[in-house]
């Protein structure tokens, strides 16, 4: 689906307050309701959005802790990869999983309560023999975080 400049415009507004109700939405588009509901439904059946949520502080949800943390593998097996991606996918503090290329192979965004929280998802994280190395890096200040796509 080939995006045009209206197109464009309802997903900036939509990055920037998807709960807008539909007349909302429209008026600050400038199209009808059924104009703008037309082109939202064949921008989601194309994939091009692909939900709809909150954004949460984690702060205020006593989430003070980000890391980043970087791994470096020694496998690369079909069956390892698959087995690490599911295991990975299984840490709720994990929000964010990058197949990275570079000295890296993976990025992980770890989201936690206090270091000791932390701990526990990396203690998890070095039981994996396949594993060369773990890097973390940790946050002090988020400058900017789940910034809108540039359109």
């Amino acid at each position: 689906m080939k995006i045009d400049q209206t197109d464009s415009r309802i997903l900036r507004v939509l990055q920037k307050d998807s709960s807008l109700s539909q007349r909302e939405l429209a008026d600050q588009v400038g199209l009808s309701q059924n104009a703008c509901w037309r082109r939202i439904k064949l921008m989601k059946d194309a994939g091009i959005i692909l939900g709809q949520s909150a954004r949460l502080d984690p702060e205020r949800l006593g989430l003070s802790l980000t890391v980043f943390v970087m791994l470096k593998t020694r496998q690369h097996s079909d069956a390892w990869l698959t087995d690490f991606r599911r295991r990975v996918l299984g840490i709720t503090q994990v929000v964010d999983f990058f197949r990275i290329a570079g000295e890296y192979d993976y990025m992980l965004k770890v989201v936690a309560e206090d270091m000791n929280d932390f701990d526990r998802v990396y203690q998890r994280l070095i039981k994996d023999d396949g594993l060369e190395s773990v890097t973390s890096l940790i946050t002090m200040e988020a400058i900017a975080n789940n910034r809108a796509l540039p359109l």
